[in-house]
């Protein structure tokens, strides 16, 4: 999760969930495991729930400043499937900008390994019924 999302979570149990403050934890030096390395080695698919515009900017524009970017940046976008699940404001929707970051993104895998889940219409955080 990123640390924006956080407060999204609300798990009981064993389940852990990994944030930015994990990324370098591990790295003491040179040989040992890099998180987003691992989790890129780990993983038969990754989904990414909500996609907002904020990250749906920086994955379109290689952007990997946190621990949820560093592993799209270092994705095997060929052969493991990534599943995107945009929730955005409407106006953010609409934007001109959305369509050609998410073509630029889905772009990344010539073989269709990335799949757009479309958002759909509800109650937004705002108040107002959207995308």
């Amino acid at each position: 999760s990123t640390t924006r999302a956080a407060h999204f979570f609300k798990l009981d149990g064993d389940i852990q969930v990994l944030s930015d403050d994990k990324e370098w934890l591990q790295f003491e030096k040179v040989g040992d495991p890099v998180l987003h390395i691992e989790l890129r080695k780990w993983a038969d698919l990754m989904i990414i729930a909500p996609l907002d515009a904020n990250t749906l900017a920086k994955m379109a524009n290689g952007i990997c400043d946190n621990l949820l970017t560093s592993v799209v940046r270092a994705w095997d976008w060929e052969t493991v499937p990534i599943l995107l699940a945009p929730a955005m404001n409407t106006f953010m929707w609409n934007h001109p900008l959305t369509e050609p970051q998410l073509q630029t993104v889905t772009s990344f895998s010539t073989t269709k390994k990335c799949k757009i889940i479309a958002p759909i219409s509800k109650k937004l955080a705002c108040g107002d019924t959207g995308m």
